[in-house]
């Protein structure tokens, strides 16, 4: 628990020059390697704190801060904070209370630091395997994000699956969910992630009495963590009265047999947020519920620094709880407060509050995989209820919300506003779902009419608390047709229509696997003639599109295209006939969109049968636009004037428009024909639309206008 009120131990004041001038490891110092064997050990984690209760380490720490670069206001509160731990420290007196007060006064100051640097927009990207600051992967799943003090910490779990499946996402490693670590980093801007270290890892050492014992010795007879079968789901807290942060995770015994019998919570303590964290205690059963052990879980802050875990009965996860961690050291769990029931099980439990009242979000019952979000949201201002009944947050019904477990909350508190970022866990080693462990999405709305916002790309101000769409968002939900790990006729976020002569409609699947090896893919096709589409409505906002994705065919189908309309009365085609029984890219850059609704339809026609058009991959991204600052090489291709430009060579400065200059104009019919531009280079054999009219190239041409006698186009005769 963190508590919110300055405790100040000493009146003596320091000044900031004085504070910046202590000794200590600067804060932004460069990240330790990772070993790069088959099990990494990873990083080790800081040194053991001394009899300073991991005081002197935060004191060194907090020195790297510099005054001019915070508001003179929450300076001089943390200065005084500063100079008061560093009497403590060197006071030959100290008791630990004296030093862990010291501690959390320091840390409440550091928390209420406002920096004058403006950190700026910075790109979150899903689907995506994510790295550190040093390049190195970042491995941390069913954990959370905790700050303490000026800094954010990200705990989580490294499992062996994680490891194969990022160099071969292929197929599941659900056999190899065998813990390696704890992992740790630390990020001042929720962007940037630094590794600090392994926590905790199976040569973690347990001590753990005889009378914690539920059957035999099982939970006795166990050394290190490499005895568990199951270690995950876990959260970090701190404690006023020890100064301890304390971490708490679900624990199984691998020697006992029976699973009603095998569970616990297991708490490991440290005297710094990157250090070793030891062996404190476990708790078998928590009162007021049904089973031993937990089902999913969370740890849940207050503002006031209150800490609870929020979870589900463990064997059918029907029950919804919260619970209180002790105040006293962080080691005990309370009686637990039923806040919900859902007879077919929810997981994923995890809390955030917003405009006073606190939300619970869950996932369907559906292990490793992917769901909608469910909610229930406090009526009061209390945390253990009374809830709301059960309802789907809305934006995350069409994807699986982003192909994402509710993994854990991050509230970002800013300047000009608040969000809360949904950090949803995609246990992809385990379901094969997908590229990326951790996909991050802000939620929209006030407390009673949230939205989630399912993007792929988006940029995130951790000063201001602001956010805004990423320029490379794909505007296509759901875009590989991913599917509760099982074969359905009707995919997420998609809608079937068999057209009126169809003889039938079943004609959609999801075959495995699709293009570059993802799970699955969209097929239409039968044994018998059918006719129709697959399609989806989206909202893009105005602007100019890149049109992309996966796609072969068997047999001679009579129609196979993808096609994108708006309520405004644009109409894109991109031809798919030319797709094989291999996979092939297809692409159509300029699509004007104008910011209306949106459909992308996949259409099919085959009047024999025995023939299919399987796509996969699918995007809808805006160009960006031209920047007369920025400098070009050829293909590079930018908005202007409400059209795609590509670039032919280097160029810089030079703005889209001059038909004999840098800069093609890449204009597509409605029928995916490119029309003719002067800007643009033509070849022989190149076909164009101009006045209606289709032409074919005869020679190499620019700027050359079809129609001219004895020029460079053919007319053709359709």
């Amino acid at each position: 628990m963190l508590g919110s009120t300055l405790f100040v131990l000493s009146t003596a004041l320091i000044a900031p020059q004085a504070a910046v001038a202590l000794d200590g490891p600067a804060q932004s110092a460069a990240p330790r390697s990772v070993q790069q064997d088959s099990r990494p050990e990873g990083l080790s984690a800081a040194p053991a704190a001394d009899a300073s209760g991991g005081l002197r380490e935060l004191v060194a720490s907090y020195a790297s801060r510099v005054p001019g670069e915070h508001t003179p206001e929450s300076w001089a509160g943390f200065a005084q904070a500063l100079a008061s731990a560093q009497t403590v420290l060197d006071s030959p007196g100290a008791t630990p209370a004296s030093l862990a007060a010291a501690k959390t006064a320091l840390q409440d100051a550091a928390a209420q630091l406002v920096s004058t640097r403006e950190t700026g927009f910075q790109a979150i990207r899903n689907n995506q395997f994510w790295v550190d600051t040093a390049g190195d992967p970042i491995y941390s799943q069913g954990g959370g994000v905790f700050r303490f003090g000026d800094t954010y910490y990200w705990y989580g779990v490294r499992y062996t699956g994680a490891e194969s499946y990022r160099e071969s996402p292929t197929r599941t490693y659900d056999r190899e969910a065998e813990f390696v670590s704890v992992t740790a980093y630390s990020s001042q801007d929720l962007v940037n992630w630094t590794f600090e270290g392994d926590v905790a890892t199976e040569d973690t050492s347990l001590a753990i009495p005889s009378s914690q014992d539920v059957a035999g010795d099982y939970f006795s007879r166990m050394t290190t963590l490499d005895d568990a079968s199951w270690v995950g789901r876990l959260g970090v807290t701190y404690n006023e009265n020890t100064g301890k942060y304390v971490l708490l995770t679900q624990m199984e015994t691998s020697f006992d047999p029976v699973r009603e019998s095998n569970a616990s919570v297991l708490f490991l303590e440290s005297d710094t947020p990157t250090g070793d964290f030891t062996y404190a205690d476990i708790q078998t059963r928590i009162p007021n519920t049904p089973v031993q052990g937990t089902g999913d879980q969370t740890v849940f802050t207050d503002d006031d620094g209150s800490d609870y875990l929020v979870f589900s009965s463990r064997n059918g996860r029907k029950y919804s709880y919260v619970s209180r961690i002790s105040t006293t050291d962080s080691h005990t769990i309370e009686p637990a407060v039923q806040v919900g029931y859902v007879g077919a099980g929810r997981e994923g439990n995890a809390m955030f509050k917003l405009d006073g009242q606190y939300v619970i979000a869950t996932s369907d019952l559906h292990g490793w995989n992917s769901s909608v979000t469910h909610l229930i949201r406090s009526t009061t201002g209390d945390i253990q209820g009374p809830y709301t009944s059960e309802y789907t947050l809305p934006g995350t019904e069409k994807d699986y919300s982003h192909v994402t477990q509710t993994g854990f909350f991050i509230t970002v508190p800013g300047s000009e506003q608040d969000t809360v970022i949904f950090a949803g866990d995609r246990w992809a080693d385990f379901a094969w779902n997908g590229i990326g462990y951790n996909q991050w999405l802000p939620l929209s709305g006030r407390v009673d009419e949230l939205r989630f916002e399912s993007l792929s790309a988006w940029d995130l101000n951790a000063s201001t608390g602001e956010w805004s769409m990423g320029a490379d968002n794909n505007y296509i939900l759901n875009p590989e047709f991913a599917a509760d790990r099982i074969p359905v006729s009707s995919l997420t976020g998609w809608t079937n229509q068999a057209d009126t002569d169809s003889p039938t409609t079943q004609f959609v699947s999801n075959p495995t696997p699709g293009a570059d090896s993802t799970r699955f893919s969209l097929r239409l096709g039968s044994a018998a003639a059918f006719s129709g589409s697959v399609s989806q409505e989206n909202t893009a906002p105005t602007g100019v599109y890149r049109l992309g994705l996966s796609a072969q065919a068997t047999g001679d189908l009579e129609q196979a295209r993808i096609r994108v309309t708006s309520a405004s009365g644009e109409d894109y085609v991109l031809d798919l006939d030319s797709a094989t029984t291999a996979w092939q890219t297809f692409a159509l850059d300029g699509l004007s969109l104008s910011g209306a609704t949106t459909t992308v339809s996949i259409e099919a026609r085959s009047d024999d049968g025995g023939e299919a058009l399987t796509v996969d991959g699918l995007s809808l991204t805006r160009i960006p636009g031209w920047e007369a600052g920025r400098t070009y090489t050829a293909g590079d291709t930018v908005a202007s004037e409400g059209s795609a430009w590509s670039a032919s060579w280097w160029t810089a400065g030079q703005d889209p428009g001059d038909p004999n200059g840098p800069w093609q104009e890449m204009r597509p019919a409605s029928d995916g024909t490119a029309v003719w531009t002067p800007s643009r280079i033509f070849t022989a054999g190149d076909v164009v639309t101009h006045d209606g009219q289709r032409h074919e190239a005869k020679w190499w041409t620019r700027n050359q206008e079809p129609g001219q006698t004895n020029g460079p186009w053919a007319p053709m005769v359709d």
